[in-house]
């Protein structure tokens, strides 16, 4: 079933509303304010992996449209967080002491591409 998002002009409230393409509402009253001025926000709708018709769980057929339903679901700080979280034990490896007569391999510098198509390095170059 297609979700529609709204936005109400008089308490600026987003919304969304789900309901099949023949019973669509082009101005419906605001859950909030019980407004009828009500616009519809086609960017919101159109910058979702689907456009405007979003899955629902029983359509769902792969992981990756699970983990993309989810992702548009998270707010920026939420995604900020699963990162961080996730990458907690890249930075804690980095402390622990590693076994006698290891060591760690360097990183080497990253390749920067240059508009004239050549490449270039972060390395310092002696002479």
């Amino acid at each position: 079933m297609p979700t529609y998002s709204y936005s109400c002009e008089k308490c600026h409230k987003s919304f969304e509303l789900f309901f099949y393409i023949k019973d669509y509402i082009e101005q419906p009253q605001c859950p909030k304010c019980k407004s009828k001025k009500t616009n519809r926000c086609y960017i919101e709708d159109v910058a979702t992996l689907n456009a405007s018709v979003k899955k629902a769980d029983s359509e769902l057929k792969t992981l990756g449209d699970l983990a993309n339903r989810n992702r548009d679901r998270m707010s920026d700080d939420q995604k900020q967080t699963l990162h961080e979280k996730h990458n907690k034990y890249r930075d804690d490896q980095l402390l622990k002491d590693l076994p006698k007569g290891m060591s760690r391999i360097k990183k080497q510098p990253k390749t920067q591409w240059t508009e004239n198509g050549k490449t270039t390095t972060n390395r310092r170059r002696t002479r």
